[in-house]
């Protein structure tokens, strides 16, 4: 049995599309767990923090990716970002849409 079949279908594309090289497979993988994990921070917890709290904040995400990429290979981690960040922006859209309508409603 080939080790990509057991991989996860955003992993199984992003090792199978790259070279046989699996670091430049890895790396890209990170950095799609990175970004996900970054739209799901912003959209979800992120407030507005002084420079110094943010910078530390986005150092223990980016560690904290680091493993993830290595779960990401055969689990679905990058599938549950891709939901909850889907999932984040309905929310913000619906909330977006409730608050023009109040304001909308006291005028």
């Amino acid at each position: 049995m080939d080790v990509y079949e057991s991989m996860w279908p955003v992993a199984y594309a992003i090792y199978t599309g790259t070279d046989p090289d699996t670091q430049t497979g890895a790396n890209i993988l990170y950095l799609v767990i990175l970004g996900l994990s970054i739209i799901v921070f912003k959209l979800g917890f992120a407030k507005k923090l002084p420079l110094l709290k943010a910078i530390v904040i986005y150092l223990f995400l980016m560690l904290g990716c680091t493993v993830l990429t290595f779960l990401g290979a055969f689990l679905p981690v990058a599938e549950g970002l891709i939901v909850a960040d889907l999932i984040l922006i309905i929310y913000k859209i619906r909330l977006h849409q409730s608050k023009k309508s109040e304001r909308n409603e006291a005028t």
